[in-house]
Formats: C-alpha cells, sequence, structure tokens
C-alpha cells in the first residue's frame, strides 16, 4: 500500500499530548500512567475497503515478500506504518497453526475446540510478535541517529529469549535481567546462546522489572517490557489472524493466560481495532486466565474491578505468569469491560492435571496454556461456556521449554530387558489393563 498511513503513543488516561513512535517515551508525562498506540483509524476505513484489506492480508499471508510474509508485517498498516521496510527485524514470525482440538473438546463437552499454537515461533513464544515491532523501532531509531546503545528487558523466561534473538538478528546489543532460580533451564539458554548479556538478579520478576527501569531511564537504554506499547502492536495480530483462519469469522470465546497482562490486553485490542475498521461486525467474549499463586487481576475481578492490589506471587509451576504487580492491568481491565469479559483462577492441582489430560489427547501444552485449559474447564462445568461455543485457547508458549514439568507428569519410561517375550508380556499386559 503506498498511501502513509499514522500512528502515535498516547496516554490510555486520555490526557492531552501525543508523541511519535520514535521518541523514547513510556509512560504519559502528565499522570504517570501507561500509553498506547493510537491509529488514524478514518484512514484505514476510509481509504481501503474492508473487502480489499481481507484480500490484500491474503494475498501477503506467509509469502516470501520481504517483509509482508511475517504474520505481524503482513498488517504492517495496522501495526507500526512508521518504520521503513529495510529496517524491520523479521523472523517471518505468526502464522501459527489452529490444533483442533477433538478429543480434549469430546471430554469436556465442547464441540469447536482449538489451540492457537502461538508457541510454535523462531523463539517458541509469542513474544516474538511483539519484539518484532519494537525492535524495528529501535533499528529505525538508530538508523535516523538517535543514540540508543542497548537494550533491555526484565523477563520471566520468554521474553528475554524473544529480545535476544531479535536483538541479535538486528545486530543491537542486549541486556536481559531474570529472576535467579525462576526460569527453566532451557529458557535460560536462549539469551546466553544469542550473546546477550545475562543477568540473575536475586528477586523475582517484580524485583527485576524495577531494576531494569532505572537503568533504563538513567543510561538511554531502550526498555522492551510490555509496558512500551510497541509489543502491544505486534501481539494484537493474534486477533486478526485468528480470525483470518476461520475465513473472517469471529469466534465465541478467546481464553488467554494473564501475567503482565500485555497478551490479554493486546488481544482485545486486535478484536476492538478489527470492528471499528469494519473488517468483523462482532465481539469475541474474553478469559484472562491467572494461576491463582499469582492472580492480582482475578481479586479485582471478584470486586467488580473497584480496585487492584499488587500481590506478592508465589511460586507456581506456571513461572512464566508469576507475575504480582502487573504493568498492563488498566489495559487488561479495560479489555474485559468491552468484551464482557472474565477473569478465572487455576491452583497448582488444577494446572498439573489438566495440562496432562490435554497432552494425552495430542497436545504438548507449556504450564501457562495448562492454566488456561484448566480456566476453561471450569466454565464448562459452570455452563459459562456452552457446548456449541467456538472456543480459541491461546498457547502461549511450546511444551519444550519447560522439561521439568512434563517430566512430573504421570507417564513413564519402561525399562526392559532386550528379550522379545518379556516385552510382549509386557505390551499385551498393559494393553489389558488399559
Amino acid at each position: 500500500m503506498k498511501r502513509q498511513y499514522n500512528a502515535v503513543f498516547r496516554c490510555i488516561n486520555l490526557c492531552s499530548g501525543s508523541y511519535p513512535l520514535d521518541e523514547v517515551i513510556y509512560q504519559c508525562p502528565g499522570c504517570g500512567d501507561l500509553l498506547e498506540v493510537v491509529h488514524d483509524l478514518a484512514a484505514l476505513r476510509t481509504a481501503v475497503s474492508p473487502i480489499r484489506w481481507k484480500s490484500l492480508f491474503e494475498e501477503r499471508y506467509m509469502r516470501n515478500i520481504w517483509p509482508f510474509g511475517s504474520g505481524v508485517w503482513g498488517k504492517k498498516e495496522f501495526v507500526c506504518p512508521n518504520v521503513e521496510d529495510k529496517n524491520i527485524v523479521s523472523t517471518c514470525e505468526g502464522g501459527t497453526n489452529l490444533f483442533y482440538a477433538e478429543r480434549l473438546g469430546e471430554r469436556w463437552g465442547l464441540e469447536d475446540l482449538w489451540i492457537k499454537q502461538c508457541g510454535i515461533g523462531h523463539t517458541g513464544s509469542f513474544k516474538d510478535l511483539g519484539m518484532t515491532v519494537l525492535v524495528s523501532m529501535v533499528k529505525q531509531m538508530r538508523a535516523d541517529g538517535k543514540n540508543i546503545p542497548a537494550v533491555a528487558c526484565a523477563s520471566t523466561g520468554d521474553t528475554s529469549a524473544a529480545l535476544a534473538a531479535y536483538s541479535a538478528v538486528a545486530g543491537i546489543p542486549c541486556i536481559v535481567f531474570l529472576p535467579k532460580g525462576k526460569i527453566s533451564q532451557a529458557q535460560l539458554v536462549q539469551p546466553l546462546a544469542n550473546n546477550a548479556i545475562t543477568i540473575a538478579v536475586d528477586s523475582d520478576f517484580d524485583g527485576c522489572m524495577e531494576i531494569v527501569k532505572e537503568i533504563t531511564s538513567r543510561q538511554n537504554i531502550y526498555l522492551a517490557n510490555s509496558m512500551n506499547s510497541l509489543r502491544i502492536e505486534g501481539q494484537k495480530t493474534i486477533s486478526f489472524e485468528i480470525c483470518q483462519q476461520f475465513g473472517w469469522e469471529v469466534p465465541d470465546w478467546i481464553i488467554v493466560p494473564g501475567g503482565n497482562l500485555g497478551n490479554v490486553s493486546a488481544i482485545g485490542a486486535g478484536f476492538l481495532m478489527m470492528r471499528d475498521v469494519g473488517l468483523i461486525d462482532r465481539l469475541p467474549r474474553i478469559c484472562c486466565a491467572q494461576a491463582q499463586s499469582a492472580n492480582p487481576l482475578y481479586q479485582s475481578y471478584l470486586s467488580g474491578f473497584e480496585t487492584f492490589e499488587p500481590k506478592q506471587a508465589r511460586n507456581t509451576w506456571a513461572s512464566a505468569i508469576q507475575i504480582g504487580n502487573p504493568v498492563s492491568y488498566k489495559k487488561a481491565i479495560r479489555v474485559l469491560q468491552k468484551m464482557d469479559g472474565i477473569v478465572e483462577q487455576a491452583s497448582e492441582e488444577e494446572i498439573w492435571e489438566t495440562a496432562g489430560e490435554a497432552d494425552r489427547t495430542g497436545l504438548y501444552n507449556c504450564p501457562q496454556t495448562g492454566v488456561a485449559l484448566a480456566a476453561l474447564k471450569k466454565l464448562v462445568a459452570k455452563r459459562e461456556v456452552k457446548r456449541s461455543s467456538r472456543v480459541i485457547v491461546i498457547s502461549t508458549a511450546h511444551g519444550l521449554k519447560f522439561t521439568s514439568f512434563k517430566s512430573a507428569q504421570e507417564n513413564r519410561v519402561h525399562e526392559l530387558p532386550a528379550e522379545y517375550a518379556k516385552v510382549e508380556e509386557f505390551i499385551l499386559r498393559t494393553f489389558d489393563n488399559a
């Protein structure tokens, strides 16, 4: 598209003023709250018809035409029109499959259950979708002469992997802060492999976040956490992609694991934007699923969102969402209120049991997806979700990142001698007991 579209930062509380996307700013100068990216919706609505937008997205989807084959950059006009194509940093992210969870749906009494496999990507999590936008903007700013010596983030694992990988692609120095002993070995290896400066802080995620906010404010290092709204812009393409994969039909329910609450905010923003531009004519309901050990949004939901109190997150299998003071809680609440959304929680036992049950039907879930599945199972039991509903569960990371969680499941290796008779006897006995 040759027309130049535009997007800017504005305060989520509607304070006056707007800021260009290449300005190093993360919070409103007036009230101190988060910013969001605001697009020229009038231009998007009037310059091209909804039918033509859909056709254009189809023409680009997963093609080798730079940079539009990416599931994110194929929607560039709706995501980040301010970056020149030559400065886009992409691994052809997005384009992840929808797994039809037929057997699991049958077990729970659902006819139309799907898992959006966002963890099947370059670094094995949905964080690639936001990081491609953020690192591309940093590359653009550096090309324009801005002094940004490095990028940095606090992380529970997946964010650090994505930032390290995209920074390595772009040739930009990267620093990641991780809570010591609280992420999986597989996640720790990823930023190390991509040559990021990796610092293990003797604290939890919230403690790491305080450090990274201070060092980025003092040293002109660019902050890459989801309080930076550029991340949200990439992640909202999950919504676009789901609708596109269903021929632009809107599902009834989206179930999203929630930790720092950027992803539920992004997915909701994507559906709202599609509606406002005329690509869809209704909204799904959305459920944010939290681990009971780290559930400040769930507690706020119980009070009708009248108050929100951060909490000290306790240890949970779902370590990637072990966050007690999420930065995007206001954005998440706004999305939930606009989309008739709800918040559900899952205990450690429910996470463990439900993830294992799902795996036995062919999935291979990370524990965060286990939280979402456990929440869905509870909603079905409460009859909040109807049998005929089309339900999409957002799988946020690949199960291979969480081998200790998988090893704790009840299946095990059976060691036998190299003797046919004993092997046959064991197999037949196993079948008989099944």
